[in-house]
């Protein structure tokens, strides 16, 4: 698999909620980082610690939450996805989009490093 097809895999493991070919897809020493003011932003460290404290959460939090690509740009060893996240909260029942753009790094064939680049403040209102 070439480092595209990693990511392309990523997103299909997310949208299965498949966390086994989450953590297969994902290096030992995988650094996740999202925007301060996302849901359970920050810096997480390892597979499991990801889906834990950022995918479960949104299944808890948000009655409906997807991120839509839009475009996916091969820089080799990084890879960038353009795209936008959706999502309908839980408790208030408010909806949202918010363009983001998300850039993984690639190493050794699996997911080394994520970073999240969005629009914290449109999530937000909608929880509230």
């Amino acid at each position: 698999m070439n480092n595209l097809e990693v990511i392309q895999a990523l997103y299909r493991s997310f949208a299965a909620q498949d966390y086994e070919a989450f953590r297969r897809l994902c290096h030992p020493e995988l650094e996740w980082i999202q925007n301060p003011g996302f849901p359970d932003g920050g810096r997480h460290l390892g597979a499991d610690a990801v889906i834990a404290n950022v995918f479960k959460s949104f299944d808890t939090n948000w009655r409906e939450w997807r991120f839509d690509i839009l475009k996916y740009l091969d820089a080799g060893d990084t890879i960038i996805v353009i795209g936008a996240y959706y999502g309908r909260h839980a408790t208030s029942g408010k909806e949202f989009r918010s363009d983001a753009a998300h850039v993984y790094d690639v190493r050794e064939g699996q997911v080394s490093r994520f970073r999240q680049f969005a629009d914290t403040k449109m999530i937000r209102d909608a929880m509230t």
